[in-house]
């Protein structure tokens, strides 16, 4: 008999605690600033954000393959292996050469990482009869995940501000990763699946790619619909390390010098603001689906939101730019919120575009090309903050993008697929 709801088990808690701890990242809130500190320029930094998201695309090619080859469990431990050597090369690492191979680490433990672990869960609840609990159970696990992110932020505020370094967040952070190593070895066998060293070979993956791509670009309307989608995913994540920079700004004009010192007023404001981000962020992915229903097709809240981030962004810009940082602050952070609120809509919207039996690959091909735009947008923008200063850079690089934007003005969705 199908069991129709799931068991609190013990496997459903290490999926949980898996979550928690792989999202205790102490050093996230403090990268750039841990970076700006050691003396290194936007434009490098920006180069190192757009190398991240090479790596990222150009390993997820073969990432597939390792993972039938070795099997998940021991595909995850790599990835943690990945991160760990990371944080310990940040650690001891002081200039941009070895920051870059220190960032090689980090994206391959994010190629390796993406998606396995979902696969798992997945796996455990067809096992267990419970796949039409997906939803229920996959949103329980993620919730521990979201309060890892938010509680990392904290915990990380409070150790800089004890501290007084930054460079001891990536030392930290490898605690939680270590034992996150560790638990997912323990997991049962039967997860593993299914080994398969020689079914899929590099130019077949290579094959599979460029088949999506060219299932993407026939259609105007699907190039259109990727490219809308890529364009904020890549914007988001080329500028959302620099809301550190201006929470930065904002503590050090807050009148607090009296009783801390900049690295405890800057530990202060980047912890407990970064927790209220992220807090927010979580809510607004879980109301994505009631924000789209307000709209008659779903076409307009992807356009309205394209438009709204570029606007925030441009906003933003100009407050910075002319000393008002709060209000810098809160345009940003609308753009980190847009981003988790419309990022759903868009997927779904590329789906009714796709033939069922190009789903996977089409959706693979639009998050690589978000990861493309992002290696390009990400130097510029750097490059701009160098030259014009953080507040003109972003004016000036948002603006363009905002007047590029009847290139990938997305149309109303048609009965008939394009």
């Amino acid at each position: 008999m199908l069991v129709t709801t799931f068991q609190k088990n013990f496997q459903y808690y290490k999926f949980c605690l898996y979550g928690f701890l792989k999202n205790l990242r102490f050093f996230e809130p403090f990268l750039l600033l841990f970076l700006i500190d050691k003396g290194t320029s936007f434009t490098e930094i920006g180069l190192l954000i757009g190398l991240r998201q090479i790596i990222i695309i150009v390993s997820e090619i073969p990432s597939g393959i390792i993972a039938d080859a070795i099997g998940r469990r021991r595909t995850l431990a790599s990835s943690f292996v990945f991160y760990i050597f990371s944080f310990l090369i940040f650690f001891f690492a002081d200039g941009f050469y070895v920051y870059i191979i220190a960032m090689l680490f980090f994206a391959g433990g994010d190629a390796v990482r993406t998606g396995v672990h979902k696969a798992m869960i997945f796996e455990y609840l067809t096992l267990k009869g419970w796949e039409k609990q997906k939803t229920a159970y996959y949103g329980h696990t993620r919730g521990w995940s979201q309060a890892g992110t938010a509680i990392s932020s904290l915990l990380a505020g409070v150790f800089v501000f004890f501290s007084g370094e930054f460079r001891y967040i990536f030392l930290l952070s490898v605690v939680p990763y270590l034992i996150d190593l560790v638990l997912i070895l323990s997991y049962p066998k039967e997860l593993e699946g299914r080994m398969k060293a020689q079914s899929t070979t590099f130019k077949q993956k290579i094959t599979e790619v460029m088949r999506a791509f060219w299932l993407s670009v026939r259609s105007a309307a699907m190039l259109k619909a990727m490219t809308n989608n890529a364009v904020h995913s890549a914007y988001y994540t080329s500028v959302k390390d620099y809301l550190q920079a201006i929470l930065q700004s904002l503590a050090l004009a807050l009148p607090l010098y009296f009783f801390f010192d900049q690295k405890q007023q800057t530990a202060l404001v980047v912890g407990i603001g970064y927790f209220f981000v992220y807090m927010a962020t979580s809510m607004m992915a879980r109301r994505s689906g009631k924000f789209a229903k307000r709209f008659s097709d779903l076409s307009k809240p992807l356009n309205f939101t394209l438009l709204a981030g570029l606007i925030a962004g441009i906003i933003s810009g100009i407050f910075y730019q002319s000393g008002f940082f709060m209000v810098a602050a809160l345009f940003f952070v609308l753009i980190l919120l847009i981003e988790n609120i419309r990022k759903p809509i868009g997927i779904v919207y590329v789906a009714e575009l796709t033939d069922e039996k190009a789903m996977a690959s089409v959706l693979s091909t639009e998050s690589q090309a978000s990861s493309l735009f992002a290696a390009v947008f990400a130097p510029c923008i750097g490059f701009l903050a160098d030259q014009y200063g953080l507040g003109a850079g972003l004016l000036i690089f948002t603006s363009v993008l905002l007047a590029l934007m009847p290139v990938y003005w997305v149309s109303r969705l048609q009965k008939d697929r394009a």
